[in-house]
């Protein structure tokens, strides 16, 4: 491992944990940065095993509410409630990514301006539910009915799309559902959890025989740089959100899906 492939492995590790929980396509962003950087592991190795970090951040911040829903809910019907509706919002997501995963990772991974494309609309969406009139009904992330946690997890399916930001549908789909800006976050940050570690699971399983982890150094440096830019991004978003609203990532979207089509074009 050379100092240059270190920083490297530090910076998409950092972009990793900064970008997963905010909806601006943390896939979209890594898998540009390693076009444009000439960064890439057999099998995507590293791509795949530093979203762990992010997991883990987001194990770590909740873990009270977690130990708390886990625990009671042989008693709690509340609790029961909310890991069922987590689960239904998880399962349409899975479904499809298990049919349509060897040309998510074989076609749509490997086209750049696809995703560049995707994180321009996906911005230009995001600014305009950001504006919308809307009037929110649910404002707690652990109480939303069944049906629009299942509809929260057929917006996540348009994630699949690489670009279009697995937060960013969960919480457009959940905004225009009824559901709050700080609970949307929320609730996008706990389906994470299943849909990540499932993901991660599941691709690590179809690679096993093209898998390098030859360069572990590497893969630890961005497993703990995604760990701790994770954590700092769940412990700001919420109250950023409540706040200030999305209207700043679409523009981000923008800004960034635009400067990748213009160094495309110009042959980078």
């Amino acid at each position: 491992m050379t100092l240059p492939e270190a920083i490297t492995a530090a910076f998409l590790g950092l972009l990793e944990g900064a970008t997963e929980f905010i909806p601006v396509s943390s896939t979209g962003h890594l898998l540009l940065a390693g076009h444009f950087l000439g960064f890439e592991s057999a099998g995507k190795t590293f791509e795949v095993v530093i979203q762990l970090g992010a997991v883990l951040a987001i194990a770590v911040a909740y873990f009270g509410k977690l130990a708390w829903v886990f625990g009671s809910a042989p008693r709690d019907p509340v609790a029961r409630r909310f890991i069922l509706a987590v689960l239904l919002a998880f399962l349409p997501a899975a479904a499809a990514g298990v049919v349509l995963h060897d040309t998510i990772k074989t076609v749509l991974f490997e086209t750049p301006v696809l995703i560049a494309v995707m994180l321009i609309l996906g911005g230009i969406v995001l600014l305009f539910v950001d504006r919308m009139p809307l009037r929110p009904r649910h404002h707690e992330a652990d109480r939303l009915p069944l049906p629009t946690a299942l509809g929260i997890g057929l917006f996540q399916c348009l994630a699949l799309v690489p670009g279009v930001s697995r937060s960013g549908s969960t919480i457009v789909g959940a905004l225009l559902l009824g559901v709050d800006k700080r609970a949307a976050a929320e609730f996008s940050f706990f389906l994470s959890l299943p849909t990540m570690g499932g993901a991660v699971a599941y691709d690590l399983f179809q690679s096993r025989d093209i898998l390098n982890f030859d360069d572990m150094g590497l893969i630890a440096i961005g497993f703990a740089m995604a760990f701790l830019s994770g954590l700092l991004v769940v412990r700001w978003l919420l109250g950023f959100v409540s706040r200030r609203g999305y209207a700043i990532f679409g523009w981000w979207r923008i800004v960034v899906g635009s400067a990748a089509l213009a160094l495309l074009s110009l042959g980078f």
